[in-house]
């Protein structure tokens, strides 16, 4: 399994990948199917990464968690894997890779933002150090009812006094 940057010419691979989420799943409350223009320009804007043997099994990405200068150090995270490459341990690679890089541009928190009913993915957040931090109820709409949202976090830095520098 190899870890590595997006390029658009993955953009068809993690479109497939994110619409099978959005159609299929209350793992997103998006219920607009993404286009390949959509992540080629996604993958323009910022950073994606992937995780691939002969193909694609998954990505991440990360952006602001909220616009305004006293959020910059903080992002909210994704990270999505083809339904038939769950539990291979790329997912745990792919955030791996995707908290370096972000800790290297100089983020402190990470967020992901997880439907209640994605109890897999609550699951391995949590097996990945991230705590439960936040939890919405019935905030997000899809297939026709409402679901709740769990907020975990992870401060990307284990001395929290020696980095806490505004």
């Amino acid at each position: 399994m190899k870890i590595r940057p997006a390029t658009i010419d993955d953009a068809p691979a993690i479109t497939a990948i994110w619409n099978h989420y959005i159609e299929y799943t209350t793992t997103t409350f998006n219920p607009i199917p993404k286009t390949t223009t959509d992540i080629v320009q996604a993958i323009k804007s910022r950073t994606y990464l992937v995780c691939e043997t002969d193909k694609v099994l998954g990505f991440a990405t990360y952006d602001a968690f909220r616009a305004g200068l006293g959020y910059a150090r903080t992002a909210e995270h994704s990270i999505w894997f083809a339904p038939n490459a769950t539990g291979t341990g790329g997912g745990r690679k792919l955030l791996s890779a995707l908290e370096s890089h972000a800790q290297n541009a100089g983020i402190h928190t990470f967020i992901g933002g997880i439907s209640a009913d994605n109890i897999d993915s609550i699951a391995f957040h949590i097996a990945c150090g991230y705590e439960k931090t936040g939890h919405l109820p019935r905030v997000g709409y899809k297939f026709d009812q409402h679901h709740d949202l769990v907020f975990m976090s992870k401060s990307l830095y284990q001395d929290y006094e020696n980095n806490d520098e505004g």
